[in-house]
């Protein structure tokens, strides 16, 4: 990856950055709630290796390295990655990216249709309000004794809620991709998790797009779900919908290699995109 970069003097625009070297059509790759460029790449970057695209990993306001310079509402989050994109891409182009970033990419194609190619939506979160969300009942799949003793006691409830794939290597994985890049500005976070505007005012707007979209979704993710995302597959008229069982929220790092098969699947789809 090339050095962080920052855009230019308007601060909407100011978002910490890491690219590749490949000179072939950009992905701009958003992260998941709370975490950082740097785990985004750890979890995109196998699933295109080998495409010649030149991947683009964001740092959104209040994350990783990016200040929080703009109002803690989803819209202004939009906004922001909007002026980003046309800054720094050629329009339109790809869009990658999970739970929270999954979201706002979403929301991107919405509001702003000029700016996207294509849509790859990992575990994407389709409406805010955490009561209103279809999540699954199943009891969860069997793990191994002990397989959270290397978490922090805080984070038990959620991985447990959060992984299909439960496993000792899993959490490993998962912590290490929590804990890395920038630190973020968690009063932001807060701010805007918890704000009357954390939804995009447009959530529920019955909008079409009609490029190219892969929703990829966890069976037993308990955070956002898969069933909300099968419902909103009306919105894409070419789409795929996949769940994967023995995934969760954290689906990147649990299932790689068919992460990897569907990723690729969608590249093959978008004309004018090589697939490795």
């Amino acid at each position: 990856m090339e050095p962080t970069a920052y855009s230019s003097e308007d601060s909407r625009m100011h978002l910490a950055f890491d690219q590749s070297a490949d000179t072939g059509p950009a992905v701009v790759c958003l992260p998941m709630f709370s975490m950082s460029r740097a785990a985004t790449a750890t979890a995109l970057r196998p699933a295109l290796a080998g495409t010649g695209l030149r991947e683009i990993y964001l740092d959104l306001p209040g994350h990783g390295d990016t200040p929080a310079h703009c109002p803690p509402t989803s819209q202004a989050m939009l906004d922001t990655v909007c002026a980003w994109l046309d800054q720094h891409t050629d329009a339109p182009t790809l869009l990658a990216g999970g739970s929270y970033g999954a979201y706002l990419a979403a929301g991107v194609a919405r509001q702003r249709p000029d700016l996207v190619r294509g849509l790859l939506l990992v575990c994407p979160g389709v409406t805010i309000a955490r009561h209103s969300r279809d999540l699954p009942d199943d009891p969860p799949l069997e793990a191994p004794t002990g397989w959270l003793d290397a978490a922090p006691t805080a984070l038990h409830a959620h991985l447990d809620a959060a992984l299909g794939h439960r496993t000792p290597a899993v959490v490993a994985t998962v912590l290490a991709a929590l804990n890395s890049g920038g630190p973020g500005d968690p009063t932001f976070q807060q701010a805007l998790q918890s704000g009357p505007d954390y939804a995009l005012p447009d959530e529920n707007a019955d909008v079409v797009f009609d490029g190219p979209v892969s929703v990829i979704t966890g069976r037993q993710d308990r955070i956002v779900g898969y069933a909300d995302q099968f419902r909103a597959m009306r919105h894409y008229p070419r789409g795929t919908y996949t769940v994967i069982d023995a995934a969760g929220h954290y689906l990147p790092y649990e299932q790689p290699t068919l992460l990897r098969s569907l990723t690729q699947d969608w590249l093959r789809r978008t004309p004018g995109i090589p697939a490795a």
